[in-house]
């Protein structure tokens, strides 16, 4: 299968690295002109300058906003044309105990891990269903299906995506413009490596050793029984924004190697 981007336009939020990089240049090898978005200028522009290096000719271009808030998603908005291809990646998580979760804890994952999504949706699938043809994508999680007792918080934001996604989906019905939520599971993106360069420093331990350890922990329902990497998730979005995918909206898409113990 060959997927060609050629002539569409995409947006990935926090697109300057992990599974947002990932994607972005996915999109670009594929033809796209992509949209590379995070908060601060300096590291949209090294997230550029590694995509110009990884996709040498590739169209890309930059903006830095805050998605997460409802300025720097209007500031994002203002600034672009609505895209072919929406990919609303910008999330956040941090383990927490429930009853030391805070109102305003609560709020800045909303606005953060839904919100962002929602406005940009909200702006740009009218010219999308204009044109005839869109693709929208929501990073879900399987903390969605799967909510984890550390991170409940983080859990329900995930899961609204899958009602939002679905909801969306059938809201564009007959337009050419799909919507689906991909599920990644636990990746080993450059959060995590920081995360576990200390433990990799005092042990000696390769930090992937580590990392596929702590996903089997975790989530010990695991069938690969490992992390996935960025450019394995990325690979699903990649076919999600393709034209091969025009059949396939209103779906909750796994990539989280096997963890949900569930046959649909």
């Amino acid at each position: 299968m060959h997927v060609d981007l050629s002539g569409k336009t995409a947006v990935v939020t926090a697109s300057t690295g992990g599974i947002g990089l990932a994607s972005a240049k996915g999109l670009a090898g594929a033809g796209a002109t992509v949209i590379v978005n995070g908060r601060r200028p300096e590291g949209v522009e090294r997230a550029r300058d590694h995509l110009r290096a990884a996709v040498p000719g590739a169209d890309l271009h930059g903006v830095a906003a805050d998605a997460g808030t409802a300025d720097g998603c209007a500031a994002l908005i203002d600034q672009l044309s609505a895209p072919d291809i929406l990919v609303n990646n910008l999330g956040i998580y941090e383990p927490r105990e429930f009853f030391a979760t805070t109102d305003a804890d609560w709020q800045r994952g909303w606005d953060i891990n839904v919100m962002s999504g929602v406005r940009l949706a909200r702006a740009w699938l009218p010219a999308m269903a204009e044109r005839g043809w869109g693709r929208t994508i929501f990073l879900s999680s399987e903390s969605a299906l799967n909510i984890p007792v550390d991170m409940i918080d983080y859990g329900v934001s995930k899961t609204a995506y899958l009602a939002l996604s679905r909801g969306l989906a059938k809201r564009m019905a007959g337009t050419g413009v799909t919507v689906n939520a991909v599920l990644p599971g636990p990746t080993l993106t450059e959060s995590v490596r920081a995360e576990l360069e200390p433990e990799a420093q005092r042990t000696g331990r390769a930090i992937e050793e580590l990392a596929d350890d702590m996903a089997v922990s975790e989530r010990p329902t695991s069938i690969i029984r490992r992390c996935a990497s960025a450019e394995e998730v990325a690979n699903l979005i990649v076919y999600v924004a393709s034209p091969q995918s025009s059949a396939t909206t209103g779906a909750a898409l796994r990539v989280d190697g096997g963890i949900v113990d569930s046959i649909a």
